[in-house]
Parts: structure tokens; C-alpha cells; sequence
């Protein structure tokens, strides 16, 4: 047992060293490419100001920056009144269809507002640097055959559940994603991406059928990638780190309700959550287990694989050290919120996000 548990543990860190040659940061577009930036918005007041002000400092890019107010109650219409710049559009959402997810509908509409062919999809809880619209666009310069490309913005992380959970989506990514092979085949299976961060071609995102594709999804990043791949289109990865931030929660309690609201989207299936779990199990937690049952070599090198994967990222991407060394310990919150995800979609009950209740997805 203990050679397959190290065999667990060496096996993404392997894999994590090899992608991070090929995870990288995007250099700027030439000449002055034409870009719309879309920001869905529903009840953004404490982050939408500073969003839309990051992008409107963007240089090297000829902008325009559509808003869609998603029956906010809070504010953020008023906010975004008081910004005077002719580059900025706010328009506000119609009623949300049945079927749709709020998210997807904003975008979709936000789409067919849009007037340049290429466009930006970023969250409002994004704060971009000044050149970041021009290197996501020097990603489709210099990639012709992406349709769609999205980036992992650096994420902030404060409150103890934040530093804990969230820099694992990193070891996850780079742990069991093999990129090159994503960089040479449209299978779904291989699509990934990240909610926060997208930009697409037009004529690609409308042959995939755009949002329109995933209207249900509460998930994006990684269904709107499977979507252009199942239409034959080639989706890509860059890393955001150096030109984009995020914090997406503040407490432990919004980190349970969004970590948990899509989950069944990615590894809370049925099927494929118990392999999850061994492989993660297998290789992350059980070598802490084995070591306090009977110390041994093997244990504590599949130990060090782990701890030593998670400090080479926390320096990458600027993690705190603090979530590295217990490792273990996210692996198993990790865990604990896929069961529970996957828990709450077989008992029927709905997800929740921003004041909606959405029904679990068969």
C-alpha cells in the first residue's frame, strides 16, 4: 500500500513541475486591438466601482465596457451612474428565463450587446492592471487556433477557510490537468478554465453557441470550455497571476455556500467522486495517517511530494505558506465539500447564489 500511496503523491507533482513550463503569463497584443470587456453585476456595490475604474485604466486597447445590472438591490446601478466616461455602458438585465442560471443569462445578453469581436467576460470581484486586457488578447494573437482562452487570476485570500481551500485550485489544475495534451486535442474531458477570467472570439463563441450552451451551469469554468471544444474549437490556459486579482469570498460561510454550489459540475459525481477520493486521499491525506500508524520511509517521502508541491506553488502564485505546510488538512475540507455538494444534489435540495436557489442538476 504504501508504494502506491507515494506513487499518488509523485504522480502530480511530476505532472505539476511539467505544466508549470507551460502555464504562463501572456505578453501584451500589437497594434490596438479592439476589445468589449462585459461585467455581469447583481448586487456588486462593494466591488463594482473598482472594477469597472481597473478596466477603463486599461492601455494599449481600444475599449468599450458594457455593465449588465442584474437586479441589484444594493447600489451598484447608482455606483456605476456616477462614473462619467463615454466608454462605459450599463445596461439592465431582462427577466431571468426559466432554466438559465443568473450568470449565463447576464453574460449571453451581455454578448449580444457587445460591438467588437473580441470580447472579455470578467467578474466584478476582478481587479485587472492596466495592461491586462492587451495581454489577454495577445493570447488569441499569437494563438489562432483558440477559440476561447481563460486565466487564473492571483487569488486574496484573508480569512482562515480562504487560506486553507482556496489555493488548491493551483494543485488540482496543474496536479491532474496534463496541459499538453489540452494544447493538442478538442476533447471536452480536457476543458478548463477559470469563471473569473475569459476571452473569446465571436465567431467562435457564437458557433459553440455561447452562453446559451451552458444556460443551466453554475459552473463556467469549466462547462463554457467543454462547450467550444464539443463545437470542434480549440480552448487554451494562461496564467493571470502577474495582471489580475480576485477575492471571491470573506467568510467561511460564503466559502461553503460557493465551493459547494457547483461541485456537482466538476468531481461531485456520483461516479467519479469515490476515484477522486482515492487518488486524493490516496496521495495527499493517507500519507499523514500511515506516518503516525507506522513511520516509515515511503510514507514520509509521499508526505514530502505534497508539502513540496504546495510550497513550489504558494511561490509561484504568491499562496500562503501557511496553507502549504497544512496541506493535508485542505486536501480533506477539499473532500468534505465535494460529499456535501454531491449529498445535497442527491437529496434534491438547490444550490443557492446571490438571493437565487437553483435546483440540482440531474
Amino acid at each position: 500500500m504504501t508504494v502506491l500511496v507515494l506513487v499518488l503523491a509523485l504522480a502530480p507533482l511530476l505532472l505539476a513541475l511539467w505544466n508549470l513550463a507551460l502555464y504562463r503569463q501572456p505578453s501584451r497584443a500589437e497594434g490596438r486591438p479592439a476589445v468589449s470587456v462585459l461585467i455581469p453585476a447583481r448586487n456588486e456595490a462593494d466591488n463594482i466601482g473598482a472594477a469597472a475604474r481597473c478596466v477603463l485604466a486599461s492601455e494599449g486597447v481600444e475599449l468599450e465596457l458594457i455593465v449588465l445590472d442584474d437586479g441589484s438591490t444594493d447600489g451598484t446601478a447608482e455606483i456605476l451612474r456616477a462614473i462619467d466616461d463615454p466608454r462605459l455602458h450599463v445596461a439592465s438585465a431582462p427577466r431571468l428565463p426559466a432554466g438559465w442560471s443568473g450568470k449565463q443569462h447576464a453574460c449571453n445578453v451581455l454578448a449580444h450587446l457587445a460591438r467588437h469581436d473580441v470580447m472579455v467576460f470578467v467578474d466584478a470581484d476582478v481587479r485587472l492592471a492596466p495592461d491586462a486586457v492587451s495581454r489577454l488578447v495577445g493570447v488569441l494573437q499569437r494563438h489562432p487556433e483558440l477559440g476561447l482562452a481563460s486565466g487564473f487570476p492571483r487569488q486574496i485570500v484573508e480569512s482562515w477557510s480562504e487560506q486553507l481551500l482556496l489555493p488548491l485550485i493551483h494543485f488540482l489544475l496543474l496536479g491532474y490537468l496534463p496541459i499538453a495534451r489540452m494544447n493538442h486535442s478538442c476533447a471536452p474531458a480536457l476543458g478548463a478554465g477559470c469563471g473569473q477570467l475569459f476571452i473569446a472570439r465571436r465567431t467562435s463563441y457564437q458557433r459553440a453557441g455561447g452562453h446559451g450552451a451552458i444556460r443551466a451551469s453554475l459552473h463556467d469554468g469549466i462547462t463554457l470550455p467543454r462547450a467550444f471544444r464539443r463545437s470542434g474549437q480549440m480552448t487554451g490556459l494562461f496564467d493571470a497571476t502577474g495582471f489580475a486579482t480576485c477575492r471571491m469570498y470573506h467568510s467561511a460561510a460564503e466559502v461553503w455556500e460557493g465551493l459547494t454550489k457547483n461541485a456537482t459540475e466538476g468531481m461531485a459525481k456520483p461516479l467519479a467522486l469515490p476515484i477522486w477520493t482515492a487518488i486524493l486521499g490516496g496521495g495527499q491525506i493517507l500519507p499523514v495517517v500511515l506516518l503516525l500508524v507506522a513511520p516509515g520511509v515511503l510514507p514520509a517521502a509521499a508526505l514530502a511530494c505534497g508539502l513540496g508541491m504546495r510550497l513550489v506553488l504558494a511561490r509561484r502564485f504568491r499562496q500562503p505558506v501557511f496553507s502549504a505546510l497544512l496541506h493535508p488538512l485542505g486536501m480533506a475540507g477539499v473532500l468534505i465539500v465535494q460529499w456535501a455538494s454531491l449529498s445535497r444534489a442527491l437529496r434534491g435540495r438547490p444550490a443557492t447564489w446571490r438571493g437565487r436557489a437553483y435546483p440540482a442538476q440531474s
